[in-house]
Formats: C-alpha cells, structure tokens, sequence
C-alpha cells in the first residue's frame, strides 16, 4: 500500500534528521499527522487519539507508536519493520489516570533517549498542552526544543511523484468544482450543491479515484459571502445570490485546492468589478512567478496591480500546499504575504487565493501553480471569471 517508493522516503528521513542537526535536537516526536505520513507512509483516521512517529538521530528507521488497535494499519500502510511499530494498551485512550505520553516516556528511557536533546511539534493541530506537561514531568532529565514546523519545511520542494499526485488531484478539482457549478440554480438548497461536490471528490476520474479533502467545501452565499469560512446550509438559492466556493481536489492525501464565484442570476455592478480586480491581480501575480522570486515579491505583483482600484487586501493572498490531514491543506511554511522571505524553487506548490471579503460581499477566484524551472504551471484548467448561472448573456 506504500504510496512511494523505500528510497523516496528514507531520503525525506535524512533530510529530516541534517535539519535536526542544524537545530540541535537528537529525537523529534513527529505528532502532525502530514509529517508522519510523509516520513513513513502511515495513513489512517486515527490522529483522534495520541500517535506520533519517533525519529532518533542514529537510528535508521523511525518508531511509530499508537493505539494498538491501530498498530495493524502502521503495517499496512507504512514501511517500517514490526519491531519499529510499538503500540499502547487500550486503557492509555482517554483516561483520567494514565496517557499515551506517560508510555512514549516509558519508550524513550527504554531506549537510553531520555537524557538527550527533544524536539517536539509545539504548535501541531495534535500536540496537546497535557502532551507537554506529560513528557516534561516524565522526563526531568532531557532537554526539550521546538521542532513545530521543522518536517513541513522539508515537505515544501516535491518530488516528481508528489507532483503527479497533486497533478491528478487538480484533476479531481475540476470535476468537483463543474459539479458544483452545474448545480447551482436558484430554488437549488445549499446542501445539495454540497453533495454533488463531495460526490465528485470521492469519485474522482475514470482513471483515479479521490481521497477525503483535509476541508469540507466552503459555501458562503449572499451577503455571507463576506465570511469567506462558513459552509453550507439547507436554505435554496435565491435569484441574485452570489456564492464562493472553494474546495480542494485530494488524492492520496495531496491537495489542489481551488475557489470561484458564481451568481445565480445577473451579477451586480459591483460584483463584476471586484471580480475584474481579482482577476486582472491573479493573472498579473501567475504571469510573474519565477524561480528565484520571494513570497514577498509575488504578493507584490498582486497588491501592485489592485493599487488602482482603491480595493485593499490585508490578509495574505496565497501558502504553500500538498499533503495533509484535516483541519487544513496548508503546509504552514511559506506565505505570499510582506515579509516572507521564502525563495521560490522549482516543485514548490501554493494555492494562490487574492480573495476580496468586503462588508456585505465578498469574491474568491484562485489557482493552485507549481513553480517551474523559468516559471509556473497553473495545475487546473476551469474557466477563471465570475460564472453566472445559468448561464445568461449580460446586458
């Protein structure tokens, strides 16, 4: 079930263990569930409970440690042997008198790693404050460092197996978003358009099947549409609705996310512009992508080109991308955003969102890009305009 080849993934674990290295940590609890798959393969609906993947420094292959009832899908799904596979007793799952970091303590002493320099994901989705009150207190005698974010960062440049498999999630995006916007009409309920979507998602192509999005679509319409997070709800599209829809295409746990807007009925004069900006700053920003270039430049390009149009944009208007597990599809590395110095390298890959949210309404148009070796390539193909539908000729 290995989704890459043994070599692909011990070369993510030695560049693993040379930014450890660097950072001066000798063993990182790896507890994001993106990162334990990318160093092991492990996939499963398990991140529920404590799990997490032990890299040591001088050990060749890293230890996977879970629930035991999980410990059959680390054989399934990862490439580590049996002895590196180590699970916990079910009464470590939610009890008030023992927790699962009290055994990983039990691990690390076992081994001789408790006097040494750890690194643990502060900042995970996953890693709990009990997480940290836990190892601390079993473990006076070791050092403890910040490693949130330190696999993610080895995660940004794709291999060109990851690449394909993003290529076909954008694929899967394409799909999706034409089933939403076909199913878009007014008199339409929300939840309806919302299933077509995931329908489509899971689906996938005739060649390839989708994975569940790390993100439900998102669906605000009419003036929610100023809230660019809510989802759906069971209410029917009126006559003059805007509604944004993002959503991501995902296979294998690869993500192309895209958003676009459609209005049911005719748009009004000030959607048409905002939509105009959007497009003519998207378009600008893609034209101008190079290797070599910042985060910083790329939003430049962007915030450049809107100038004219007196709209302002305060968030970031794009992040790096790929695999993951929910909440997100972010990386949580690179930002197109001021400030961000990040180079942009061939095989990295962003979703590129300049989305507009005024007080009362709000526009979402993007494209996910790999940067190429003299540019970028847009990964989906849907048309990128304000869609109308049905599909009127404007006045």
């Amino acid at each position: 079930m290995l989704s890459f080849n043994i070599l692909e993934y011990k070369e993510r674990l030695e560049k693993t263990k040379q930014r450890m290295v660097a950072e001066g940590i000798d063993v990182l609890l790896v507890t994001d569930p993106a990162n334990m798959s990318y160093l092991t393969g492990y996939n499963a609906w398990s991140f529920y409970v404590h799990q997490l993947v032990v890299v040591i420094i001088d050990k060749d292959q890293p230890y996977w440690i879970g629930r035991g009832q999980d410990a059959s899908a680390a054989k399934h799904t990862s490439w580590l042997d049996d002895a590196h596979i180590i699970p916990y007793q079910d009464d470590y799952v939610q009890s008030t008198i023992k927790h699962p970091m009290d055994f990983v303590c039990d691990f690390l002493k076992e081994k001789k790693q408790d006097k040494r320099t750890i690194g643990v994901e502060m900042d995970a989705y996953y890693f709990t404050g009990r997480n940290y009150v836990q190892l601390t207190g079993g473990l006076p005698d070791a050092a403890f460092k910040d490693g949130t974010n330190l696999v993610n960062w080895v995660r940004i440049i794709k291999s060109d197996q990851e690449i394909e498999y993003i290529k076909r999630a954008a694929k899967i995006a394409e799909k999706a978003m034409g089933a939403a916007v076909d199913t878009i009409n007014e008199g339409v309920r929300q939840c309806d358009v919302v299933a077509a979507i995931s329908h489509a998602q899971i689906s996938g192509t005739e060649d390839f099947g989708g994975d569940y999005p790390s993100i439900v679509p998102l669906l605000p319409t009419g003036e929610k549409t100023s809230a660019c997070h809510l989802t759906w709800t069971d209410d029917v599209f009126k006559d003059g609705d805007p509604v944004i829809i993002e959503l991501a295409g995902c296979y294998k746990r690869y993500h192309s996310p895209m958003a676009r807007t459609v209005v049911v009925g005719k748009p009004t004069d000030q959607l048409q512009y905002i939509a105009a900006v959007v497009i003519e700053g998207l378009n600008a920003a893609l034209d101008a992508i190079k290797p070599g270039m910042t985060c910083e430049e790329v939003e430049q390009v962007w915030r450049k080109s809107i100038e004219k149009s007196g709209i302002k944009k305060e968030s970031r208007v794009g992040y790096s991308i790929g695999l993951n597990y929910p909440p997100d599809w972010g990386e949580h590395t690179a930002s197109l955003r001021p400030s961000d110095y990040t180079i942009l390298k061939p095989n990295m890959t962003f979703h590129l969102i300049p989305g507009i949210w005024l007080d009362h309404v709000g526009i979402e148009i993007s494209e996910s890009f790999r940067v190429t070796e003299n540019g970028c390539e847009v990964l989906a193909d849907f048309p990128r305009e304000l869609l109308i539908q049905p599909n009127i000729r404007l006045a």
